[in-house]
């Protein structure tokens, strides 16, 4: 039997005399829990918005992008492709080519990211995500543009109106001319077939072509490409090994990148907006918990003729100060076991119903949220931690201890 376990958890549940002890008890255990609870909820909807946003940049960034590391453009021979393809995993293999443009629609100026996708890019994704129009780069051997929202709102680009995008690039092969400078640059129009919407960054800047216009406004030959792009059937599983693989084979002069090195900025800035909201939430569960270090004081003090008793039985010190150990942190762990009950539930009944909306319009209608259990057992872990911590100091303090 544990002696210490079994009178911390009498004097737990006991009426103490002074009635203050019981309610600061029922405030700190309260405390913990919402604290607990924030924590759960906080998390899984920070894990809700990072796969949302991964969802959506999955739409126009592939599983890993290979690029070569002493050109800005290359070309990637048939075989190379054909490898590729025959590699377990991979689902399909296409060229891009990518640069900045400056474009005209209707009197309207601006720069664009313009992005020239080949013919046999996997363009279904893409097209789930057009909310204007349709998701089309040829209509016969007219060359057709799809625009993102933000850059549309910026230039009037419409769909519906048969107005052409002119699109400019300087001409790599001719010295500017100072007397006229237009005649230093290439040009080539696209009409608009659909606007999309994807993240703010993408739809405020990205102009998607066929590939053979955008080769051609560059000056680029034909199957010049700044990267291709590798999308797997299952990007969950053996990732890094085909990343490997193909490293391997390309070698030393190519880059291979995966999702995050693609964004490596964006998602460690989601990590770092994570973690410090975690840290906050944590700070106020430490505030919270000082609760218990006043009410485990003032418990100690009135329990000080049971402490003289315990002395007389043969109890040492150190199992007296364990039993008031045990005490302050059974107050926490209740908290911690409501907060978990309660955060858990709430994430589960809003993955089930969405019954907190997003303000305004989203591409959501609910608030995301994702359960992590790594996230729960952290957030056990440290609220346990802190609970014990607190009532360490008091149980350790001389002062609340009377002398033998």
């Amino acid at each position: 039997m544990n002696l210490p376990l079994l009178i911390a958890r009498r004097y737990l549940f006991a009426k103490k005399s002074h009635n203050v002890i019981n309610v600061i008890s029922a405030i700190s255990a309260i405390g913990m829990a919402i604290g607990t609870a924030a924590l759960v909820v906080i998390l899984s909807v920070y894990n809700g918005f990072s796969q949302l946003v991964r969802d959506s940049l999955s739409s126009v960034e592939p599983d890993f992008k290979i690029e070569k590391l002493s050109s800005k453009v290359f070309i990637a021979p048939q075989e190379e492709r054909d490898w590729l393809l025959a590699q377990p995993g991979i689902k399909s293999v296409a060229g891009l080519l990518e640069e900045n443009i400056f474009i005209s629609y209707d009197g309207r100026n601006s720069i664009a990211s313009a992005r020239g996708i080949s013919a046999d890019a996997d363009t279904a994704i893409l097209a789930d995500k057009v909310i204007d129009g349709k998701f089309a780069l040829k209509f016969g051997d007219v060359p057709m543009a799809v625009a993102g929202v933000g850059l549309a709102l910026k230039t009037a680009m419409n769909p519906r109106l048969h107005i052409p995008v002119e699109m400019y690039f300087p001409d790599r092969h001719k010295s500017i001319s100072v007397s006229n400078p237009a005649a230093s640059l290439r040009k080539e129009k696209a009409w608009v077939s659909g606007l999309f919407s994807i993240t703010s960054d993408i739809d405020e800047s990205t102009l998607m072509l066929p590939y053979g216009t955008l080769a051609s406004l560059l000056g680029y030959s034909d199957g010049e490409i700044s990267s291709l792009e590798v999308r797997l059937d299952n990007p969950g599983r053996d990732a890094s090994r085909i990343k490997d693989l193909i490293q391997d084979h390309f070698g030393d002069e190519y880059s291979v990148k995966d999702r995050y090195a693609q964004n490596e900025t964006l998602y460690k800035m989601m990590k770092s907006e994570k973690a410090a909201v975690y840290l906050i939430l944590l700070f106020v569960v430490i505030i919270i918990a000082f609760n218990i270090f006043g009410s485990l004081t003032m418990l100690m003090i009135e329990k000080k003729d049971d402490i003289e008793t315990l002395r007389s039985l043969g109890a040492q010190d150190k199992t007296i100060r364990k039993i008031f150990i045990l005490e302050g942190w059974m107050i926490s762990l209740l908290g911690l076991f409501a907060g978990l009950v309660i955060g858990l539930a709430l994430v589960i009944l809003q993955q089930q119903t969405g019954i907190v909306g997003m303000p305004g319009a989203f591409a959501v209608n609910a608030y995301p949220v994702i359960l992590n259990f790594g996230d729960i057992a952290l957030v056990a872990i440290s609220v346990a931690a802190i609970g014990y911590i607190i009532a360490l100091i008091p149980a350790k303090s001389d002062k609340n201890l009377p002398k033998a």
